[in-house]
């Protein structure tokens, strides 16, 4: 069955037939799940988004949040989601079940979330900010802390989010000014601003719990001198009532799309009465928030597939129904024109879309299965997971972020004139889409991290897995006949990378830091198509192997229609790299030797 707004049958395809989630409850900490409980979970949160969450999509993007007497109203239903998350245990899904968590693995709950934010990514936000928030207590704080917020955050009474960018501190987290200042009883006094904050204040919740990011005074200079506290807007007295905690909401930002979730200004302290609470150790705060980061840039490329299979399932619905022209060939102008779907053009519009869209959450599930068996192996084969994932971050945030962009745009493009109007959700899902390259760090950012940090840490070792990776999927493909014709390509590509990847390597021990990063988010969008080939490859061989058991009607279809996205990807996307890897090659300093004064008119 496919809704309206994302594929089941590929979803099951990927979590049973490409990832086999169910191979998870042989370890303890799954093992009281099963292929039955894990389609109960999918089919409450398939019922949940059409049932809630899809309808009220367009309506909340058409009726934003508004700042009114210092509190910021969200649309009405945002309550009763937060109120159904609450009592489903949608929010912290993943946690353990002392703590009121369903204990799911990653893949499961990759799979709720995407369904989640494929109906209505707007109203998605709210739990999963929650979720992130509430994990950095439940890692990090003390027993108190855990017993005071988890139960109310869990609830969805209580809203969580991320409190780190500041007016003149943006990506650069080493200039915060937001200040700690200890006090001798147990908590300390901040002062500062936050702004971007999603979430960040809503009348839909009794309390909002800010993780946020300051410098104790007298802390080190830049990263090393940042701590982390629970900053809550109103603060839980000795007697257990809630009293305001000098966090006000100064403004809230008006945005091109993603309008349903409030993104707010806070101003904190201004009445030198704003307490807060530490998180873990001191000076360890960006270290600590890096697990709430990591997973909330899994969360962004999530969101990304999610909203791009939307606005493909939308395309492919209007390509199906719209009548226009007639077959090239066809020389009879009285002929009964045909759907737009019978031209060529337009199929490879739909393929390209189909294949990012399958592409970038085949590569988000890879990311859940490593994020599972680092949690549940020990040893090498913990650190390998860990390494794996930890790598792959940033382009399972970036590529289905930018290239969801692109897949949405075609989308759009079918409809033609339609796409451009808002009687179809195309330009909603393409206003929607924009916030992606930009939040949980812009595709600047994580190219310099993929590059500058990643591949290279501890001596190269997580990338050498990639490869290692990469190369075991190759080797597994050539055995299958139907493959021979592909795993060349990939092969090639792979070879590609290692050369293009070496020679960077050899500027950066060489010449400077600018001019070693300074294609880095080229490098980026480099390894992330190796990255989706590579995911394509490792379905086409399950397709393949599926398709000799002769399925017939839909299944039949779905195979036929995988191995050719699987073939478009190969033949269409795969090339671009040839490209990329010409201009990485060639390290000419040229966007670090102009000078600003040229950009004049």
């Amino acid at each position: 069955m496919t809704s309206k707004f994302f594929s089941e049958r590929n979803l099951r395809f990927l979590l049973y037939e490409v990832f086999d989630v169910i191979s998870l409850t042989r370890y303890d900490t799954y093992k009281e799940y099963d292929g039955k409980t894990f389609d109960m979970v999918l089919k409450a949160a398939m019922e949940l988004a059409e049932g809630l969450l899809w309808p009220i999509f367009q309506e909340m993007d058409k009726n934003p949040p508004e700042l009114a007497d210092n509190q910021i109203k969200v649309h009405p239903s945002v309550r009763k989601f937060l109120e159904e998350c609450g009592q489903g245990g949608w929010i912290g899904p993943g946690m353990p079940f002392e703590w009121g968590g369903q204990q799911l693995p990653q893949m499961i709950t990759h799979a709720c979330e995407f369904i989640f934010a494929a109906a209505n990514y707007s109203a998605s936000v709210y739990p999963g900010l929650t979720s992130g928030a509430a994990h950095l207590i439940l890692t990090f704080g003390n027993e108190e802390m855990k017993k005071t917020y988890l139960p109310k955050m869990f609830s969805g009474k209580w809203q969580g989010t991320m409190a780190l960018t500041e007016p003149e501190a943006g990506s650069s987290l080493s200039d915060i000014t937001t200040e700690a200042e200890p006090t001798d009883k147990g908590w300390y006094k901040i002062r500062g601003q936050k702004i971007f904050i999603s979430a960040g204040d809503h009348n839909a919740v009794e309390n909002v719990v800010h993780l946020m990011l300051a410098k104790i005074k007298g802390a080190p200079a830049g990263v090393k001198g940042i701590s982390l506290f629970v900053v809550p807007k109103k603060r839980m007295e000795e007697k257990g009532q809630l009293v305001l905690n000098d966090v006000v909401t100064s403004g809230i930002f008006h945005k091109l799309g993603y309008r349903g979730s409030p993104i707010a200004q806070l101003s904190i302290g201004d009445n030198d009465d704003c307490r807060g609470y530490l998180v873990g150790e001191p000076h360890q705060g960006l270290f600590h928030m890096f697990q709430m980061m990591n997973e909330a840039r899994i969360g962004v490329g999530i969101g990304a597939a999610a909203i791009a299979s939307a606005a493909y399932y939308a395309a492919l619905d209007y390509s199906k129904k719209r009548l226009q022209g007639r077959k090239l060939s066809t020389k009879n102008p009285t002929a009964p024109q045909v759907p737009i779907i019978e031209h060529p053009d337009v199929k490879r519009m739909l393929l390209f879309q189909r294949s990012i869209v399958e592409g970038s959450l085949a590569l988000l599930m890879q990311c859940g299965k490593y994020a599972d068996l680092a949690g549940v192996l020990i040893g090498e084969e913990k650190e390998k997971n860990e390494f794996l994932l930890d790598l792959l971050t940033p382009v399972a945030k970036s590529y289905p972020s930018e290239m969801g962009l692109l897949s949405i745009s075609q989308g759009l493009q079918c409809l033609g004139g339609s796409g451009y109007c808002d009687d179809y959700p195309l330009e909603q899902h393409y206003r929607d889409a924009r916030i992606h390259p930009i939040h949980e760090g812009t595709t600047g950012i994580h190219g310099l991290d993929l590059l500058g940090r990643k591949v290279m840490m501890k001596g190269g070792k997580a990338y050498k897995l990639y490869l290692e990776e990469v190369q075991e999927t190759l080797r597994e493909a050539e055995k299958l006949e139907e493959l021979q014709s592909y795993t060349p390509k990939l092969k090639e590509s792979l070879e590609m990378l290692q050369k293009v990847t070496a020679h960077l390597m050899e500027v950066g021990r060489k010449e400077t830091p600018e001019l070693f990063l300074a294609d880095a988010t080229l490098y980026l969008e480099f390894f992330g198509i190796v990255s989706v080939a590579w995911q394509w490859l490792v379905q086409a061989m399950v397709v393949v192997k599926a398709m000799k058991k002769s399925p017939d009607g839909a299944e039949a279809n779905f195979y036929a229609g995988k191995f050719f996205a699987f073939r478009f990807f190969f033949e269409y996307e795969l090339p671009k790299m040839a490209g990329l890897a010409k201009r990485l090659m060639n390290s000419d300093g040229l966007t670090v030797e102009i000078k600003p004064e040229f950009f004049s008119d």
